[in-house]
């Protein structure tokens, strides 16, 4: 299939120089092309270019034409952390943290992770197919053209497996781009509670052989915080993890300063995630590596969590990658769109560091920045077309409503 895209009022995050990632001040530049074309041919961009350039491609029929006047085209937000297998929502855990109880009070109680882990234990692979397939289409539709996908709500071997099975079933069923990560460190099962070591040994020594050998995980992830994980537990499980095939990522400083981010870094995590107790320690070490600070405005919202540093971050010289956290518990948007508002409104991000947080830096965070998260030629035909908009800053400006009107993934248009 062959597509014209013509008169585009602004075409978004453009790449010559197939760069991986941006970091500090590069943040705050946005590459654009004014009045524009882009030109896919089946399911790669093969081309793009200012419509005083075009001169047509000669070779090209059937083609199809379309037309972006006064409207703008981006690539497709890349969604580099979510949970979005799994069954059942939680929203009487929402309730009761209005009425005053902690995150840490409902999960010791069996609430949170727990509660999503029973559910799960309970549905069938089929069930939780079909969930997250809609939850696919959904994020979709609101632009998102890649995704990472954790396991972590099962807790056992069983279940543990039976998630990722249902993500490699996904990567057949869906359009997006899909990456698995496996995250049985995601919270002790009760019957563990009293033997922890034995719980990670569960994981080692019979989980991560089984993954291996099925091909089931991109990724290794570990929840490092107090009543999860400790950092040192944290660098066992990764190590362990890199030695099965699994690149590492943490789950790090969401609720205290626990060590995340440090163990991230000396195992060379490709990202770490949530930061909202991040210090200058952590920023240093992130600084001296090649692991990405991810941050989840949705889940710091849904939770009342404070606000990681992402300014100080990209101040400090370092990049910083947008994820939605989609999840039952604390998190359940998967909508980037309102997560680039997030960081606009309450993190101060200017919009064009948001945008290259959610595309670029978002991409390699899960491996994919040399396929996707920007407008460059043979990358991935995933973009979208907006309505007709005054300019990209009016996303985070108008964060509640839908300004999406025409999804391409992988040079089709999506209904």
């Amino acid at each position: 299939m062959k597509i014209l895209i013509k008169n585009i009022k602004s075409l978004i995050q453009t790449d010559e120089q197939n760069i991986e990632k941006v970091a500090a001040g590069r943040m705050k530049t946005l590459p654009s092309i004014t009045d524009a074309w882009l030109a896919i041919e089946d399911d790669k961009i093969a081309g793009f270019g200012k419509m005083e350039d075009w001169e047509g491609i000669s070779d090209w029929s059937n083609l199809t034409v379309i037309d972006a006047t006064d409207k703008l085209v981006f690539p497709c937000w890349c969604d580099s952390h979510t949970h979005i297998v799994y069954a059942g929502s939680r929203e009487g855990e929402f309730v009761d943290r209005i009425n005053g109880l902690t995150y840490e009070e409902i999960f010791q109680r069996g609430g949170g992770i727990l509660n999503s882990a029973k559910r799960l234990q309970q549905a069938s692979e089929d069930e939780l197919v079909q969930g997250a397939l809609q939850r696919l289409n959904e994020i979709m539709l609101q632009g998102t053209g890649a995704i990472e996908i954790k396991s972590g709500y099962g807790l056992s071997v069983e279940a543990e497996l039976k998630m990722l099975r249902v993500i490699k079933k996904l990567k057949t069923l869906s359009p997006l781009a899909i990456k698995a990560t496996f995250l049985g460190a995601h919270a002790v099962p009760s019957e563990y509670k009293e033997h922890k070591a034995d719980y990670i040994k569960l994981l080692i020594n019979e989980m991560m052989p089984i993954i291996a050998s099925e091909q089931l995980a991109d990724y290794c992830d570990v929840f490092c915080e107090q009543n999860y994980f400790t950092k040192e537990e944290t660098v066992e499980i990764l190590i362990a993890a890199k030695k099965n095939d699994m690149i590492p990522k943490v789950h790090a400083e969401q609720l205290s300063n626990s060590g995340g981010v440090l163990a991230g870094v000396e195992v060379g995590a490709v990202s770490v995630d949530h930061l909202e107790y991040v210090g200058d320690k952590e920023i240093e070490a992130l600084k001296n590596s090649d692991t990405i600070p991810t941050i989840l405005p949705g889940a710091a919202f849904f939770l009342s969590l404070p606000y990681p540093p992402a300014r100080k971050m990209i101040d400090a010289g370092l990049p910083v990658a947008i994820a939605s956290d989609y999840n039952p518990g604390s998190s359940p948007s998967g909508n980037m769109n309102l997560m680039i508002a997030l960081a606009c409104i309450q993190y101060k991000l200017t919009p064009e560091e948001a945008i290259n947080a959610a595309t670029i830096n978002s991409a390699y965070a899960m491996g994919l920045s040399k396929t996707h998260g920007s407008i460059a030629i043979g990358k991935q035909a995933n973009v979208f077309i907006t309505k007709e908009i005054p300019g990209y800053s009016f996303i985070p400006y108008s964060f509640g409503s839908n300004l999406i009107e025409t999804i391409i993934i992988n040079g089709k248009v999506m209904n």
